[in-house]
């Protein structure tokens, strides 16, 4: 079977393994299970093909066997492999078995996965019904996952990423149910893919993404690399979607990734020396103006994240900025972040922090993207770009340090009936733009310092970036064929009408 055939099959199989849950659960839960199953089937297929293999070469050898696989990436126990649970799928208990299985999938791996399955409950009564209930939809999910379509083992798979690949559509499929709550683990994969080719990661490099959800946005920017030789670091605080994310790192090898379960601007917990990590690359589609953040406790920040002001009480957009200009690395860090409009304009203690970061001159580029791209809003959005490596305004010398890159991209999409997308060639055209740092006419304009401030440092795209278009001059001849086409349309039409009525004797 091809590999784009395989893929396909298995996401459309376990899409309808969802039917299990689907209407019993609610969404936003529902993915917690299915996910976690599909990371059991994958995990118990993997050792399973790993083991057959080893069989081979030792001829049988069982001792010799157990003592390699021990030494494997990750141990699955007897009790945790799939087929185990399959095999008791009818018993009364079934809910406490996948929890104990979970937990020893922890304890075999614990550097790795410990605590990954602590929001997950396969018998919790509130979320899968009464024991009758509960049981019988535990074991139609083991019988949908049992279905041979879905033998995950990578001598029928080959090496392509079909596990991480499923994961991410599944990912993306409960995003599109989840409404708004889908903002909380899921950035869309076309943007992801721009802001990763726009940061440009090098081998080597130091990747964090401090709101990071289920680490879709981290893999595409790592991927980016090139090879293996990088290091990824996330945050999370929802403790299901961190769950979800340690998970989807495993799945796509990187479960070397640093993933911590915490309050990025109330409690960050990448430190290291009692300070701040830093990094080459921070990116993030932080949770957009979030109320109740931590406004109390900033102005006296331990890490001092906050000193070119203290953003409003009701909106943490520029606190997630701060906090990600701050843990980039001093004359070469790189930040990419996803914000509302409002960021670029609003007053009051968001424009002095504004303000602020523009006469740093750390502030790149401010790239305008289609409204309706994410899951749950409507509202168009922005992509800003920090460059801690420029120079002052006073020393620019380059076309790049002496400018502010403007893209208006609002009009270059797919269009959805619910969800805009971003093309390729919507995104190599940004790309492109951004990396030659030039100037298209109603596409992308290169500000200077004293354009920004006679705008009073308001970076509203349109205030730089002119897409009038000049109506066209009204063809009279043309308008006036036009009018008489459709009239005579419509004596055709009533012609018609009226040959029916005589016909049906109503005239």
């Amino acid at each position: 079977m091809n590999s784009s055939g395989t893929q396909n099959e298995i996401n459309e199989v376990v899409w309808r393994a969802c039917d299990t849950l689907r209407g019993a659960v609610d969404p936003a839960e529902y993915k917690n299970y299915i996910l976690t199953m599909l990371f059991i089937k994958y995990l118990s297929d993997l050792a399973d093909d790993t083991r057959e293999a080893y069989m081979k070469k030792y001829h049988g050898d069982q001792v010799r066997v157990d003592r390699v696989m021990s030494r494997e990436r990750f141990i699955v126990p007897r009790e945790s492999t799939f087929s185990y649970l399959y095999s008791k799928r009818d018993e009364p208990n079934i809910g406490e078995i996948i929890n104990v299985a979970l937990e020893k999938i922890e304890e075999a791996n614990k550097l790795k996965l410990e605590n990954v399955f602590g929001n997950i409950d396969f018998n919790s009564e509130p979320a899968l019904g009464q024991t009758k209930d509960r049981n019988r939809r535990l074991k139609n999910l083991l019988e949908d996952f049992a279905d041979e379509r879905l033998d995950l083992r990578p001598s029928r798979i080959g090496n392509r990423d079909v596990i991480g690949d499923v994961y991410e559509y599944l990912i993306s499929r409960f995003a599109a149910g989840a409404g708004k709550k889908a903002g909380e683990f899921y950035t869309p994969p076309e943007v992801s893919t721009l802001l990763a080719k726009l940061m440009a990661p090098k081998p080597g490099d130091r990747i964090c993404d401090p709101a990071c959800g289920s680490g879709s946005l981290l893999i595409k920017v790592g991927k980016e690399v090139g090879d293996k030789n990088f290091a990824l670091y996330g945050q999370e605080s929802n403790g299901s979607t961190w769950s979800l994310c340690r998970m989807n790192m495993f799945l796509h090898g990187m479960d070397s990734a640093r993933i911590e379960w915490c309050d990025t601007l109330n409690n960050p917990r990448l430190i290291q020396d009692d300070e701040l990590m830093r990094f080459n690359i921070v990116v993030a589609n932080p949770p957009f103006s979030l109320d109740k953040w931590g406004y109390e406790q900033a102005g006296s920040d331990k890490f001092k994240r906050f000193w070119r002001g203290v953003p409003p009480k009701s909106r943490a957009d520029y606190a997630f900025i701060s906090h990600m200009v701050e843990i980039a690395l001093e004359g070469k860090g790189k930040v990419g972040v996803i914000v509302p409009h409002g960021v670029l304009f609003r007053g009051g203690s968001e424009g002095v922090i504004r303000r602020k970061f523009i006469e740093e001159n750390i502030l790149e580029a401010v790239i305008g993207l289609p409204a309706r791209l994410f899951f749950g809003t409507g509202i168009p959005t922005a992509i800003m770009v920090f460059n801690k490596g420029r120079r002052p305004w006073k020393e620019a010398e380059s076309k790049r340090d002496q400018h502010i890159l403007f893209i208006d991209a609002s009009r270059e999409y797919e269009d959805g009936k619910k969800q805009n997308r971003l093309r390729e060639q919507d995104i190599e055209q940004i790309v492109t733009t951004f990396r030659e740092f030039k100037e298209i006419d109603k596409y992308s304009h290169l500000a200077t310092w004293e354009e920004i401030e006679e705008a009073d440092y308001n970076l509203n795209i349109p205030r730089y970036v002119d897409t009038f278009e000049e109506e066209a001059e009204v063809d009279i001849a043309t308008v006036r064929r036009e009018i008489e086409q459709i009239e005579a349309g419509l004596a055709a039409a009533r012609e018609e009408l009226e040959e029916y009525l005589r016909e049906l004797g109503l005239e």
